[in-house]
């Protein structure tokens, strides 16, 4: 396995979820030695080779970033794909046809491929993104293999669903959300597990 300057990653999306950052760098941080070694080892970086040799993060940007707030510079990588030879157009149709790249802003919007940040510490937040991983981790849907999971739940969640902008507000969302997620209304999501009705 190879390892990866968490500087160079590029990153394949344009927003993450804060609150889960900082529970993730929280984590990292309270470990040393050994332990902090394994918990690092555990959440290898898939990367795409890009043009001019430039390493795309195409997963764990909030590993990643976690990582560098916690002060750790580096990670175990693995390569999933070399593009390199690819002319910068035909990489990014590459990317979008095996749904390793997901260009949409905080709203929803589509952007262009140039508006991506260049280091994966400047993606903008989405409480909606932290919302999914939320409502996943209290078991309102199973996490799958799907790729881009997260940000089909959190567009479902966009949609039906008020922002939160207190703490206060973002533990009542998350009830309603967790009753979303179960309604027919998630149906067709991955990991969708139902059982609510609406």
């Amino acid at each position: 396995m190879r390892t990866a300057n968490i500087k160079n990653l590029r990153p394949t999306q344009l927003t993450h979820g804060l609150r889960e950052i900082r529970a993730k760098t929280r984590f990292y941080q309270s470990l040393s030695g050994h332990e902090l070694d394994m918990a690092i080892a555990e959440k290898p970086v898939p990367l795409v080779i890009g043009p001019d040799g430039s390493p795309f993060a195409i997963d764990h940007h909030h590993v990643a970033t976690a990582l560098w707030h916690a002060g750790i510079k580096s990670m175990p990588a693995l390569l999933v794909a070399d593009l390199s030879s690819l002319p910068y157009q035909e990489f990014w149709l590459s990317m979008e046809n095996h749904r390793w790249v997901y260009p949409y802003d905080g709203k929803g919007r589509r952007r262009t491929f140039e508006d991506l940040p260049k280091h994966v510490w400047e993606l903008v937040d989405d409480e909606y993104r932290s919302l999914a991983a939320s409502v996943r981790d209290a078991g309102g849907y199973e996490k799958t293999a799907v790729p881009l999971e997260e940000f089909r739940w959190a567009d479902l969640f966009r949609t039906y669903l008020p922002y939160p902008q207190t703490d206060k507000e973002f533990a009542s969302v998350k009830r309603q959300a967790l009753k979303l997620a179960k309604s027919r209304r998630a149906a067709g999501l991955p990991g969708y597990i139902g059982k609510e009705r609406t």
